[in-house]
């Protein structure tokens, strides 16, 4: 079994790790081109391309795969099956049609429910209690394929969008391994996704992390977990960034005026458009991330301020 596999962020590696550990012969990673980070916007390369180093993958990251030269290329590699977790491109029909068996692509969600970049996060805020991974066959649409195989996972109260992701990362490496045999030996029979239930999320940006203390506490509390790690969710006081890393909604008395601190037994809140928000941990711009305890040490003014420009 020769198998491509195509990735890019933490979210791949999992699944790559499985292959490369005896579940096939991974003749070549695709992944995309190291990207300048840091102050000094030195290229750093995607995570998924040092883990294929690590196991002597050869590392291929062409900036498009619609180049007849780089389609002639990945052809030439005789793969059997194309397998897909988060690349970051879509496939044209050329790269689909190349291997045997089709390209499985891992997707963090119970398809039709949130097809596009960012099903992780939308799940978490919508406050679902249920999310899941799906492998399904690539077809020229934004994750319209057939599925193949699909598992639900709870979310619990506590998951931000990372450590939902990590779960449903080790989850979908679980289910490939586990499918890919029996879809190779034509056990299994591919179920078109039906037009219930269908949604599609946007890729996020920074400005989806600013805080609108208008919202209910509730819905900014999923939104700091659902944006966390990134684009992360913040506010600003005295000219500076507030990064709140974590925090709970809590019910409380009318009165609090939207974007106002007030004191709470645990350490501070902000008043919301409905209920109140406590902190439990934030960063300052400039300084590093402390618990809340720690943060009103040493800003004593903070009670009674006002959050957002």
């Amino acid at each position: 079994m020769r198998i491509v596999f195509m990735g890019t962020p933490e979210f791949s590696i999992p699944a790559l790790e499985r292959l490369a550990g005896g579940a096939g012969e991974v003749v070549a990673v695709y992944t995309q081109r190291d990207h300048p980070a840091g102050r000094g916007r030195t290229p750093t390369p995607p995570p998924l391309k040092r883990a294929a180093s690590e196991h002597g993958i050869t590392v291929y990251q062409p900036r498009s795969l619609r180049a007849p030269a780089e389609q002639e290329l990945l052809e030439s590699l005789k793969p059997d099956v194309i397998v897909v977790a988060a690349y970051g491109q879509m496939l044209p029909p050329e790269v689909l049609s190349i291997p045997e068996f089709g390209c499985l692509n891992i997707h963090p969600s119970l398809l039709p429910k949130y097809r596009g970049p960012a099903p992780i996060s939308s799940a978490i805020l919508a406050g679902d209690e249920v999310t899941g991974v799906t492998i399904m066959l690539l077809d020229i649409g934004m994750d319209t394929g057939p599925i193949i195989a699909q598992t639900s996972v709870p979310i619990e109260q506590s998951d931000t969008a990372e450590s939902l992701g990590s779960r449903l990362a080790r989850i979908g490496a679980d289910l490939l391994v586990e499918t890919l045999p029996r879809w190779l030996h034509g056990d299994v029979a591919p179920r078109q996704q039906g037009e219930e239930g269908v949604a599609y999320t946007r890729a996020l940006s920074k400005r989806d992390g600013e805080i609108d203390w208008g919202l209910p506490a509730a819905e900014i509390e999923r939104r700091i977990r659902a944006f966390y790690p990134w684009p992360g969710c913040h506010t600003h006081w005295n000219g500076k960034m507030l990064k709140i890393l974590e925090a709970s909604d809590v019910l409380a008395d009318g009165g609090v005026r939207e974007g106002e601190v007030v004191a709470l037994p645990s350490g501070a809140g902000v008043g919301t458009g409905r209920g109140t928000l406590a902190l439990h941990k934030v960063q300052l711009e400039g300084k590093r991330a402390v618990a809340i305890d720690e943060f009103l040490r040493g800003q004593r003014g903070f009670i009674g301020q006002h959050l957002g420009r």
